[in-house]
């Protein structure tokens, strides 16, 4: 009888033998490879981190005790010990989030899937504890060693060493990664401790003797281990990156040992007081395609087959990613001054290519978002032109460096932003939304969004060209759609992709909303509205001729995908107060909340951004308004007209 379908809380774990947690943990595992594979999502990750949430649901008591995941992308198996079985339709609109969700249980806490914030957290959910005199509740932090890359990290683990007295618990997941080999100089230490001979000899020696003696032999085997790390910590001297902060150490501890987890939990628990525990893990263990990926051990993945891991289906031709990624290159065959800079994030953002050819010209800094801006904007003042390349909703956490270490210093550097605009699956922390209306306050800055492959080839040149000030090329998630050739250029670099002879309605459109625009225009065309479809390529600043267009025409909507307030349409709106004209202008984009995980098409439609929807909505404003238009629009409810 499966016993992953008995598990239906936590508490369900305490009955469990050591026979059943081993035979509990193959069942995960099978689980997880059967349906993320259907789905698509982080498996690589929860492989590596079942027998460690299992000890951790084992001695500490959630959701009373609280537990912290860093990212969150490993808490599957989280999910499915506190009772959250259906995976059918894991980051679907409707399913189960990729990431923890309060609303989907009282056992998530923290929804943001962005790295190194999680110590932040528990020191602060610690000191409320403590406060409020719930001195028997307990906190767990759940972090990754790529997560001690990240500035903040350092900061809490500062804050928490500060106070003994709370009951904090944090465990580092050591794999050697982040999304990829984790890099630097704590990589470096934690890499030596990982394979420091001492430590391995005796305990493969331990494991080889009292496992000639059955069962009991191995529990004697995994009890003299506690007292052997405890010795070998102090011996190689384990605990020195920790020692000086005051915080207890204790590991390394074999993380697919449950048992020698769990006793390494209830080791740190009985301190009462800040305690690290660093627990050695294998990424994607127990999927043997996973395991033979040196790239990234199935971190994410898309539909897969279950027994090869080899993808199925999948749209075709080129990701926008896969087109940067040929042409960083190429630039950088014709300018020596270029040079690579990303946050973990090397072969997400698509620099693997570059770094391959030009090893000691692309910088990986690890999750510093931070320190990756302000070291280029260094690099720009040494005669370098670095291009930062970033997950759209990552360039958030740097916002006070690209302003104050690059606009401020006018620093040549090139912010390249993927997955901008809706992403789908990942939810609310990972859609890059909010870039356009945060960047456009920037003093000088340039904002390219290219709405196909030619445009982003030609406008990635164009931004490395600039040599004092910032710019940004920010394309979207998933695989470029079709080329859309301009009708003409403006002599200001504006794209006008439609032209009607009759100047009606002027749609102004963002990088990949240009397919969407057109697509209007063809439904107004046929009520006999008139519409000129533009790209500005370039959207901030806003081109002369964005301006001169939008005064020839009786109304302008601006379409993107960014958030509406503060975003390219507002931008547009006050150029037009400030030249003097006096044209009418709906924004349309995203609206100011949070988005749940869905589809970027079920998406689009929920918020109304669909040929549809915007037509009827541009109809019933020319109705409205009066604007005449070059014939009578046809005898019918203004809801069936587009």
């Amino acid at each position: 009888m499966s016993l992953l379908e008995n598990i239906h809380g936590p508490r369900d774990l305490d009955g469990l033998s050591p026979d059943q947690l081993t035979q509990l943990a193959e069942e995960i595992r099978t689980f997880l490879i059967g349906e993320v594979s259907k789905t698509g999502g982080h498996l690589g990750p929860n492989l590596g981190v079942v027998e460690l949430t299992m000890a951790v649901h084992r001695v500490f008591d959630s959701p009373r005790d609280a537990i912290v995941f860093d990212t969150g992308h490993q808490s599957y198996v989280h999910k499915l010990l506190t009772g959250r079985h259906d995976f059918s339709h894991l980051r679907e609109k409707g399913g189960l989030a990729g990431y923890p969700q309060r609303s989907e249980s009282v056992h998530d806490i923290v929804e943001s899937s962005h790295a190194s914030s999680s110590l932040s957290w528990a020191d602060g959910i610690s000191r409320a504890f403590q406060m409020t005199g719930q001195n028997d509740r307990y906190v767990v932090a759940i972090v990754g060693d790529g997560a001690l890359t990240g500035g903040m990290t350092w900061e809490a683990l500062n804050n928490i060493s500060d106070d003994n007295s709370r009951k904090l618990v944090i465990i580092v997941n050591d794999n050697g990664r982040s999304y990829a080999p984790t890099i630097g100089g704590m990589a470096r230490f934690l890499s030596d401790v990982r394979t420091r001979r001492t430590y391995r000899n005796l305990d493969n020696a331990s494991r080889r003797v009292f496992g000639l003696f059955g069962p009991p032999g191995r529990a004697l085997h995994r009890g003299l281990r506690g007292g052997m790390r405890g010795f070998l910590s102090r011996f190689t001297n384990n605990e020195a990156l920790y020692s000086n902060l005051d915080i207890k150490y204790v590991g390394p501890v074999h993380g697919h040992d449950e048992q020698a987890i769990e006793a390494a939990l209830r080791q740190a628990k009985n301190y009462s007081a800040p305690v690290i525990v660093h627990v050695i893990t294998q990424k994607g263990k127990g999927f043997e395609p996973a395991m033979l990926d040196a790239a990234d051990q199935f971190h994410a993945v898309g539909h897969i087959d279950s027994e090869t891991g080899e993808p199925i289906g999948g749209a075709s031709g080129p990701s926008w990613t896969s087109v940067f990624s040929d042409e960083i290159v190429k630039l950088a065959d014709a300018d020596p001054t270029i040079v690579g800079i990303t946050a973990a994030m090397l072969i997400p953002t698509g620099l693997d290519k570059f770094a391959a050819k030009y090893p000691g010209r692309v910088l990986d800094v690890g999750i510093a978002e931070q320190h990756a801006v302000t070291s280029a904007a260094g690099l720009a003042f040494g005669g370098m032109h670095p291009v930062v390349a970033l997950y759209a909703t990552f360039i958030n956490r740097a916002f006070d460096q690209v302003l104050m270490d690059v606009a401020l210093h006018r620093a040549g550097v090139t912010f390249v932003l993927d997955r901008a605009g809706i992403t789908g699956p990942d939810g609310p922390s990972h859609h890059g939304m909010w870039d356009l209306a945060i960047l456009q306050v920037v003093p000088d800055i340039r904002l390219s969004a290219p709405r196909d492959s030619t445009r982003l080839r030609e406008e990635l040149g164009e931004a490395v060209a600039v040599t004092n000030a910032p710019t940004v090329v920010r394309f979207s998630k998933g695989n470029v759609g079709k080329e859309i050739e301009a009708a003409r250029r403006t002599a200001d670099g504006v794209d006008v992709l439609r032209e009607a002879p009759h100047r009606d309605v002027l749609i102004v459109t963002v990088g990949p909303m240009a397919e969407l625009g057109l697509q209007v225009a063809d439904r107004l065309a046929a009520q006999g509205i008139g519409a000129t479809v533009i790209d500005p390529r370039w959207v901030v600043p806003v081109s002369q001729s964005v301006i001169e267009l939008a005064a020839q025409h009786r109304l302008v909507v601006s379409i993107e995908d960014g958030i509406r307030v503060g975003g390219i349409g507002t931008r547009i709106r006050q150029d037009l107060r400030a030249a003097g004209v006096d044209t009418a202008l709906t924004e349309l984009g995203l609206p100011d909340q949070f988005i749940d995980h869905a589809s970027r098409a079920e998406i689009l439609e929920q918020v109304g951004l669909t040929p549809q929807a915007i037509a009827r909505d541009v109809v019933a404003q020319v109705l409205g308004s009066k604007i005449p238009v070059a014939r009578p629009l046809e005898d019918e409810p203004a809801d069936r007209r587009a």
